[in-house]
């Protein structure tokens, strides 16, 4: 983004409007109440009748240029906020743009050169396997990426037609990551639902996987502990229960908490690894959580402490408890 010149800098504007509008007013107001006072002193030396030569409604013409200038204050304010925040949305998209460029063009790049590697010599099949993972790897990292951008488009656009099913949340967990566990393998993950009941809700199965996938992959990923772990557990609270997503990877520091799940935000790169994340992810996961009349947040002890993500949900008081013990299940991928 081209450089503002020192002079034209949006708040040295915001600020020099205020002090120009209070100093006016301020102005206004001494010159009234000194050239009402002059005419009072003429009216005196005349023996003039006050109430056909002016009338003075001096406190009441302030309170209504006060009422007035503040309201002229609050639109400024306003305008400058609405501008500040446009502005740090334009710094963003464009971090975004550079950061998804880079997300797109290495794998490209990396497919190229395993193309051109097969191109140029004779590879023995062992090694050809491997390059073809390689490449495999690397076209489902393109292929993530793009449909992030198209299911976000469509969620953002309202073009998104949900297709809700009852089911168990707890089941959808345990099956969504049977069916991934492939994905997850440097990891353990522990499902646990200490209450024993089930917990039925209408979900859109496909957005409900995707949120998954999205936070069960940055707990994983953004991970420099020894033995990378996740709990996944579901409590019962009144009338809502919370599914908590708790890893002991790189944490955050409080003030990032909120921010990570604004549009294209993304974490300082002292904390994660260099070039990865467009900073859609959690921003994806929050529109797919108020979807489902929900919401979450993010605790964290701050950095090198973990994360735990907090999803809230209303709790269907017609479900019953399962039958059997309550159960804390330990689960490691293969």
């Amino acid at each position: 983004m081209r450089q503002i010149r020192w002079y034209l800098h949006p708040i040295l504007i915001f600020i020099f409007s205020l002090v120009a509008l209070g100093l006016s007013l301020f102005l206004y107001i001494y010159w009234y109440v000194e050239v009402s006072a002059r005419l009072q002193g003429v009216v005196k030396s005349f023996n003039l009748d006050p109430g056909q030569f002016l009338e003075l409604k001096t406190w009441v013409v302030i309170l209504v240029l006060s009422l007035l200038v503040a309201i002229i204050m609050i639109g400024i304010l306003i305008i400058f906020t609405f501008n500040i925040k446009l502005l740090r949305l334009y710094r963003l998209q464009h971090n975004f743009i550079n950061n998804f460029t880079h997300e797109l063009k290495t794998p490209v790049t990396s497919i190229r050169l395993y193309l051109e590697t097969f191109q140029k010599y004779e590879l023995p099949r062992p090694l050809q396997l491997k390059y073809i993972e390689y490449m495999l790897s690397n076209v489902s990292r393109l292929t993530g990426n793009i449909n992030s951008i198209l299911s976000l488009a469509k969620l953002e656009s309202k073009l998104y037609e949900l297709h809700l099913v009852r089911v168990d949340l707890v089941g959808v967990v345990e099956q969504f990551y049977r069916q991934n566990s492939h994905l997850f393998q440097d990891c353990v993950i522990n499902i646990h639902n200490p209450s024993g009941r089930s917990f039925p809700y209408q979900v859109d199965l496909p957005l409900f996987e995707m949120l998954l996938m999205n936070l069960l992959t940055n707990a994983s990923k953004y991970n420099k502990a020894k033995e990378p772990a996740v709990d996944i557990t579901f409590t019962p609270l009144g009338r809502e229960f919370t599914i908590s997503i708790k890893d002991n990877g790189i944490g955050l520091r409080k003030r990032e908490r909120k921010k990570i799940f604004k549009k294209f935000y993304r974490v300082e790169k002292t904390d994660r690894p260099t070039g990865e994340g467009s900073g859609l992810g959690l921003y994806f996961v929050d529109n797919i959580v108020r979807l489902h009349h929900g919401r979450i947040r993010a605790e964290s002890d701050g950095p090198g402490r973990g994360t735990t993500m907090i999803i809230t949900l209303p709790l269907d008081q017609d479900a019953g408890a399962a039958p059997g013990p309550p159960r804390s299940e330990p689960r490691k991928a293969p």
